[in-house]
Formats: C-alpha cells, structure tokens, sequence
C-alpha cells in the first residue's frame, strides 16, 4: 500500500506541473494581451488628460491674454489721459504767458508813449532853457553897457579913475548880489525846513507814541542818613581808624561834618559809591563798627554789587533783545546802572535810546535790530571813562572794538556828539533818539550854577555877532532871543545872524536836546509933532 502510494503521489505532483506548464502557456498570451490593454487604457486615459490639460491652459491663456490686453488698455487710456492733461496745461501756460505777453507788450506801449511825451516836454523845456539863456546874456549885455555908461558918468562927474570907479561899482553888485543871496538862502532854508520838519515831526511824534515810558530824574545817593550825631564818632572810630578803614576799603571819601544827621559819600566811581554807601548803611544798622568788621561788610558789599552789575546787564540785553554781546560788554553796560547824567539814569537812558533808534530805522526803511543794539551801546563809554583819558565817545568805541563790535556800531559810539565823521545813517539817528531821551520834560536837571552859567553863555555867543542890540535865554535855556539893529541888518540878512548863534552855540556849548535861535528885527518910525 506504501508503494501504491507513493506511486500515486509521484503521478499526483507530475499532474501538477503539467497544469503548471499548462498554465503558463495558456496565461502568457493571456496576460500580454491583458497588460497591453491595459496600457492602453492607460495611455487612452493619459492623452485624455493631457488633452484636458492643454484646453485648460489655452483657456488660461486666453483669459490671461484678455485680462492683459484689458489691463494695457486701462494704462493705455490712464497715459493718454495724462497726456492729454499736460497738453491742457501747456495750452493754459501758453495761453498764460500770451496773456502776459500781451500784457507787457501794452506797457512797453504805454511806456513807449510816455517817454515820447516826456521828450517832448524836454524838448519844450530845452527849447524854454535856450529862449531864458539867451534873454540872460541879452540881459547881460545890457548890464554891460549899463555899467559901462555908470562908469563913464562916474569918472566924468565925479572925475574918479578907472581903479576908482569899478571898486565902487563892483562894491554896489556886490551888495546887491549879497542881497539876492540872502533872498535865495532864506526862500530855500524855509521851503526845506519846512518839509523837513514835518516830516522828522512826524517820525519823531511815532518813536515817541510807541515807546513811552515815566521820566524820572534819578541820581547815585551821596548821602547817608545816621540816627544820631553819636554815630558820628562811631563812624570816625579812635583816632579815625574807622573813617580811615571805610575810606581805605571802598577808595572813596567821607565827609562828616556839621550838618545834622548826614554824611556825605564822595566819589567820581559811582560803583565804589555805591559800595560805600550801602556798607555805611548796613554798619549803621547793625552797630558793630571796627576796621573789621568794616573790611567784612565792604567786601561782601561789593561782591554783591558785582553780582548787581552783571545782573543788570544781562536783564537790559534781554530787554533789548540783543544776542551776541560780549561778556565784558554786558558788564559795561551794567555798570551803567550806577551812573547819571544831568540826574537821568544812563542804563535807563541807553535803553530809550535803543528803542527810538529802532522804531526811526524802522520808519526811514533801514535795519532796526542794527539801530536798536548802536542806541543802546552809544554811551558805554560812560562805564570806564573816569578811569581812562579822553571823552566816552572815544573811550567807548575802542572798548567796544576790543571785544568784538564791528560798523556801523563803532562810528555810531564814536560819533554820536559829532567827535567825529559819520560813516552810515544810524549815525544820525542815534544822536536824534539820544535827543529825544534826554530832551523829554523831567528826563534831565543840572544844578543852578550850571544852569545859570549856560544862560550867560548863550547870552554872551548871541551879543557877540554884529548888529545884535540886545540877547535874552529863555524857556529855561531852551531858545534865544535876538534883538538886531534894522538899520544894520536886513530881513534877509537876519536869517545869516541866526544860523552863525546856532553853528557857534553847537560848537562852543554842552548842552541836552536842542536850542532855538530867534532873530527879532524891528523898524520904528519916530516923529514928534509940533
């Protein structure tokens, strides 16, 4: 049974592998026709698709194309419109500068018309001219022979020589023609008077509407006020130590003497015045009175006064609105706090004058901010000119140069009284604004005997002249008045004694502001009646 089957498992796999043979005979083809339709499909399938592909994209690019076509259009009417702007504003400038052209081109004619016209009328005037030149030599031909025939009847009636004859003749043209001056000069001097002054009225009458302050007359203290004549011998000290510890410190002199309840500070140094006083003042009220404590008190004084100084200059440069000063000018001009003139406060002063000298520029059309820094360092002069040789002009023009000021600046501090050429305009200026400040009612005072003395000396340049009878200085030294013989001076020729008073008054005299000069000429007619 084993064998047969074993024998039947031998037969059993041999079937197998003839069905496996069979197998792959019959299913090659099978598959090959199979896989080929298969790939076919797949090929079939894959141009389909393709074929899609390709519809899409054209239809994409289409669309592209259309989208870009209707995009370049857009620019393409966007660029035209543009151009087509431009053109409308280029037409419109061309239209504008015909318009302009056509314009210009009517002046240039009106123009052309009115210089045809304006030489005619120099024609006319030209032809006038030689009609005039020539009735005047027509004129002198007759004045010729005119004194020609005096001169023959002179030296036939009066039997004078030639020499003789034409002295008197030349003395008679030369009266009249001296005459004929006076006429001129005076018609001339009043037609220009008078429209100068109204005209400096008028800026002047401005300046002084927009910036008015209060005039006070302010002087530097020189007296200090002591409770008791006790604190006399206080302040004179054992032996004079004190008086002498004071005088020492503050380089200034004390005067104690009768008059009850004062002492008297006396110093060309308004600063170190100042610093005496207060430290006076402060040793009076404290009580403590030895050289040390004096030395103490005067030296914190005077750093105060130092700190003072410098505190007023910079809040007049502020106030002034200047930029630029130099340090040591600033302190200059601070000094000027402690300093008057004629009892007008100069720092004060020197502001004013910045000011006016400004809204002045302003009017006649130059640089205020120039004018205004000129007017207000136009003194500084005063600042140093007790410790230098010269007038503060000169003193203060070299100061300023130093530390950096430049022109005009320099000619306004160096000639503002007239020491010396003015260079520019706010030269004059200035010293109009100077006037301005000073002149105002209650701005300055003098003392009595300068007063006095300068009432003497107009009196005396005015009585000086020929033909004056008689000189009176009034409105408080403000105006002369001038009587002249008639029978020595004309009416015209009083105009020529006027002017020579003003022009010597200028020169020889000192004085704030202005002074009139009146000539006064009277004829009286005197008969008596029998």
């Amino acid at each position: 049974m084993v064998y047969a089957w074993i024998a039947q498992g031998e037969s059993s796999a041999s079937l197998g592998w003839v069905w496996f043979l069979v197998g792959i005979l019959i299913g090659g083809p099978l598959g090959a026709l199979a896989l080929r339709v298969l790939i076919g499909m797949s090929i079939g399938k894959a141009k389909a698709e393709a074929a899609g592909i390709v519809e899409t994209a054209e239809i994409k690019a289409k669309a592209e194309k259309q989208e870009r076509e209707l995009q370049l259009e857009k620019e393409l009417r966007a660029r035209r419109d543009e151009l087509e702007k431009e053109i409308d504003e280029s037409r419109k400038e061309i239209r504008e500068a015909e318009r302009r052209l056509d314009k210009r081109e009517t002046q240039f004619d009106k123009r052309e018309a009115s210089i045809e016209r304006d030489q005619a009328k120099l024609d006319e005037s030209t032809r006038r001219l030689e009609e005039r030149e020539r009735e005047i030599e027509s004129k002198h031909s007759k004045v010729e022979q005119t004194l020609n025939e005096q001169r023959d009847k002179l030296l036939t009636i009066a039997g004078l020589s030639a020499d003789d004859a034409k002295s008197e003749v030349l003395r008679r043209i030369e009266d009249e023609s001296r005459l004929e001056a006076a006429k001129i000069v005076r018609k001339v001097g009043e037609e220009a008077e008078a429209e100068s002054r109204e005209k400096a009225t008028e800026i002047l009458v401005h300046a002084v509407q927009r910036f008015s302050t209060e005039v006070t007359a302010d002087s530097t203290v020189r007296s200090v006020q002591i409770p008791s004549d006790d604190m006399k011998g206080r302040i004179i000290g054992r032996e004079g130590r004190n008086i002498r510890a004071i005088e020492k410190a503050t380089g200034v002199d004390i005067i104690v003497d009768d008059t009850p309840g004062v002492i008297v500070v006396s110093c060309f140094d308004k600063i170190r015045q100042a610093i005496a006083v207060t430290a006076l003042q402060r040793l009076i009220k404290d009580g403590r009175m030895h050289p040390t404590r004096i030395e103490e008190v005067v030296e914190k004084v005077r750093t105060e006064i130092e700190q003072e100084v410098v505190k007023k200059g910079k809040e007049a440069e502020i106030e002034v609105n200047l930029r630029g000063l130099h340090p040591k000018i600033s302190e200059a001009m601070g000094k000027l706090h402690y300093r008057t003139s004629f009892g007008q406060n100069v720092l004060r002063h020197s502001i004013e004058v910045a000011f006016f000298s400004q809204i002045i520029a302003d009017q006649l059309g130059l640089d205020g901010a120039i004018a205004r820094r000129a007017g207000f360092l136009h003194d500084i002069g005063k600042a140093m000119d007790h410790e230098q040789e010269g007038g503060h002009p000169a003193i203060g023009m070299a100061f300023a140069k130093q530390h950096g000021e430049k022109e005009p600046i320099l000619n306004v501090i160096g000639g503002h009284h007239g020491d010396i050429p003015s260079t520019t305009f706010y030269t004059p200026i200035v010293m109009a604004a100077d006037a301005i400040s000073s002149a105002r009612p209650g701005a300055r005072r003098e003392s009595m005997e300068r007063y006095i003395q300068r009432l003497n000396e107009l009196q005396d340049i005015a009585l000086g002249e020929p033909g004056v009878d008689e000189a009176y200085a009034i409105q408080a030294g403000r105006e002369v008045r001038v009587m002249v013989d008639a029978k020595k001076i004309s009416d015209d020729e009083a105009y020529f004694v006027a002017d020579r008073i003003a022009k010597r008054v200028s020169t020889e005299m000192t004085f704030p502001g202005e002074i009139r000069v009146t000539v006064l000429r009277e004829t009286r007619a005197v008969e008596i009646a029998r």
